[in-house]
């Protein structure tokens, strides 16, 4: 029996609507790095972030291999350190590509409590703690597959909107991501963060939580 577009159409609003609610509770499962807006133009922000403590790995190939990284860093949280802590996983999960002058990094962010205590250290070579230093960057939100097109696509959209606001960006782009991998791509949330330059404070704003949305 054939159904009508109308009954699919519905079939379909209940199953977004029930993975929207499913992805959105699961992404509230985490903390999330804390970060305040001070700008917002559509799916643009621009954001003042605190220093964070984060646990990153970095190669030569490893930006062509997100899987091995992630496993990586996932073994470290897991208790592959000198203390054999479990550490809650946080999110995002920031990507930075490779350059001429630097490698590659794929890093989870520390969660508060572990960052302001006695952070343990990796085992072995292949993780490093590092310090994100703080600072205003600009982010512009979308959803999809994070793959390397459509983060480009979105770190030239977000370029054109800072060179139109006469703002200056570093030369490297990073970018995050908020979903487990086998989330949906419409309901993903990712974003491509740029740290600006010589920024002055514009005006005071109230601090926004940054829980998944």
């Amino acid at each position: 029996m054939r159904q009508s577009p109308l009954y699919l159409a519905g079939v379909a609003g209940m199953i977004l609507t029930t993975g929207l609610v499913w992805s959105l509770s699961a992404r509230a499962a985490y903390e999330t790095a804390p970060y305040e807006v001070i700008e917002q133009d559509g799916n643009i922000e621009i954001r003042q972030y605190p220093d964070l403590m984060l646990a990153s790995v970095d190669s030569e190939e490893e930006s062509h291999r997100r899987d091995g990284s992630f496993m990586k860093l996932f073994r470290y949280i897991s208790g592959a350190n000198d203390g054999e802590q479990k550490i809650a996983m946080t999110t995002p999960v920031f990507m930075q590509d490779q350059s001429p002058s630097s490698l590659g990094k794929m890093s989870f962010v520390l969660p508060q409590k572990v960052a302001t205590a006695n952070i343990p250290e990796p085992v072995g070579k292949e993780v490093k703690i590092r310090k994100r230093s703080g600072g205003r960057f600009a982010a512009i939100r979308f959803s999809g597959n994070l793959d390397p097109a459509l983060v480009n696509e979105k770190e030239a959209e977000l370029r054109k909107w800072l060179q139109a606001k006469g703002l200056s960006g570093a030369e490297l782009a990073e970018s995050a991501g908020y979903d487990a991998p086998f989330t949906p791509g419409p309901l993903r949330r990712n974003e491509v963060l740029i740290r600006l330059k010589d920024m002055e404070p514009t005006r005071e704003s109230n601090p926004v939580p940054a829980v998944a949305k």
